[in-house]
C-alpha cells in the first residue's frame, strides 16, 4: 500500500504547484482533492487546486505524470441529503467524476453525503435519509460498476459516521458490487464510531484510507460534528487506535494507496508516513 496526499498543501493555489510540493515533500501519489462541473473562476487563475470534469482527462493524467506522480482517487464528495437541485453537487457530478476516472484507468471515486444544509434536509427522518441518499446514487452505481469503477463511500456525515448508515444505504441499493467504503480514521471517530470497528465490519469492502489522528481537545466534540479536513498532529500521536485499524487492515489485498489528511510541513507528513507504513508492514 502506497501512501499519498490530498492535493490541498497551499491553499489559493493550483493543482500544479500542490503536486511540486507533493514531489518535493517525497510522495509519488496523491488523490484529484477537488473536483467542479464547468469552469471556475478560481481554478482559471490558479489560485484553486480544483479540476473541472468537464475537462481533458488525460490532460490531468498527463499533469500528474509531469511529476511522477500516481493518480489515487478522484473526490466527489456530494449533497446527497439536499433536495435535486442543479447547484448542487449531486449525481450528475458523481456520473461525470465515474467516467473521467474510467478513461484515465483511475479505479476509486470517493462520495459521501456530507451534512444537511438546508431546513428541509435538516428535518429529514433517518430512514428519509437513508433513501434520499440511495436514490442519488443508485443510477451512479450501475454506471460505475459499467466502467469498472469503484464508489466509495466515506464517513463524513450524520449517515456515513455510523456502520449502520452505510450498512442501510448499502442494503437499500441491493448491495451493489460497485459501491464500497473509503476508511476515514478521523472522521468515523469524530462521528462517534470506532474506526477499528468499521475496518472490521466493512474490510470485504474497504478500497482505500484516510488517515488523520486527532488530539485530546477533540474528545468533547465527538458525536456531535461530522468530520474535519485534516489534523495537524503527526498520525499515531492522537487519540485514535490507528494500529488497531492498521491490524485489521494490512492484510487487505484491496487497498494499493491510503491519503494523509494532515496539515503540516513536509516533515510532519513524512512522520505520518513513516508511522503507517512500519506498522503496515510489520
Amino acid at each position: 500500500m502506497k501512501v499519498g496526499v490530498f492535493l490541498a498543501l497551499e491553499p489559493y493555489t493550483s493543482v500544479e504547484h500542490n503536486l511540486k510540493l507533493a514531489k518535493e515533500a517525497g510522495f509519488t501519489c496523491a488523490d484529484i482533492t477537488d473536483t467542479h462541473s464547468g469552469g471556475s473562476m478560481f481554478a482559471s487563475a490558479g489560485l484553486s487546486a480544483s479540476v473541472s470534469l468537464d475537462s481533458n482527462p488525460f490532460d490531468i493524467k498527463r499533469l500528474f505524470e509531469k511529476y511522477g506522480m500516481e493518480i489515487m482517487t478522484i473526490s466527489a464528495h456530494a449533497a446527497l441529503l439536499e433536495a435535486s437541485h442543479p447547484a448542487e453537487y449531486q449525481t450528475r457530478e458523481i456520473m461525470q467524476a465515474i467516467r473521467f476516472a474510467a478513461a484515465i484507468g483511475v479505479r476509486d471515486v470517493v462520495t459521501t453525503e456530507t451534512y444537511p444544509k438546508s431546513e428541509w434536509a435538516k428535518r429529514l427522518s433517518y430512514e428519509q435519509c437513508i433513501f434520499t441518499c440511495a436514490e442519488k446514487l443508485y443510477q451512479p452505481c450501475r454506471m460505475a460498476e459499467d466502467y469498472g469503477v469503484n464508489i466509495i463511500f466515506e464517513p463524513h456525515g450524520p449517515i456515513t459516521d455510523s456502520i449502520s448508515g452505510i450498512g442501510d444505504v448499502m442494503a437499500l441499493l441491493g448491495y451493489p458490487k460497485s459501491l464500497g467504503v473509503n476508511m476515514d480514521t478521523g472522521n468515523s471517530w469524530l462521528g462517534g464510531t470506532d474506526p477499528v470497528e468499521l475496518a472490521r465490519t466493512y474490510k470485504d469492502k474497504i478500497y482505500h484510507i484516510h488517515w488523520k489522528d486527532l488530539g485530546e481537545e477533540w474528545i468533547p466534540r465527538r458525536g456531535t460534528i461530522y468530520g474535519c479536513g485534516f489534523s495537524t498532529i503527526p498520525v499515531g500521536t492522537g487519540k485514535i487506535d490507528i494500529a488497531g485499524v492498521i491490524e485489521v487492515l494490512k492484510d487487505s489485498d484491496k487497498i494499493r494507496f491510503s491519503t494523509l489528511e494532515v496539515a503540516g510541513t513536509p516533515e510532519l507528513l513524512q512522520q505520518s508516513a513513516k508511522y503507517i507504513t512500519d506498522l503496515w508492514n510489520s
